[in-house]
C-alpha cells in the first residue's frame, strides 16, 4: 500500500491523533521527571542529616 493511500484512509484526523499522543507522552514524561527530582532532592536532604550525625552527640 503506497503512503498516499494510507495517508487517505488515515484521514485529516491522523495528525491530531499524534500531537495529541505527543502531548500525552511529553506530559507522562514531565511526571516521571518531576517524581525522579522529588526523590533526589529527599536522598540529597537526608545524606546530608546521615553525614553530619546526631544534633547532640551525649
Amino acid at each position: 500500500m503506497s503512503q498516499e493511500a494510507v495517508s487517505e484512509q488515515l484521514g485529516a484526523d491522523a495528525p491530531k491523533g499524534l500531537l495529541q499522543q505527543m502531548e500525552e507522552l511529553m506530559a507522562a514524561l514531565t511526571a516521571d521527571l518531576s517524581q525522579l527530582d522529588a526523590d533526589l532532592q529527599s536522598s540529597a536532604d537526608r545524606g546530608r542529616t546521615d553525614a553530619s550525625g546526631p544534633a547532640d552527640p551525649a
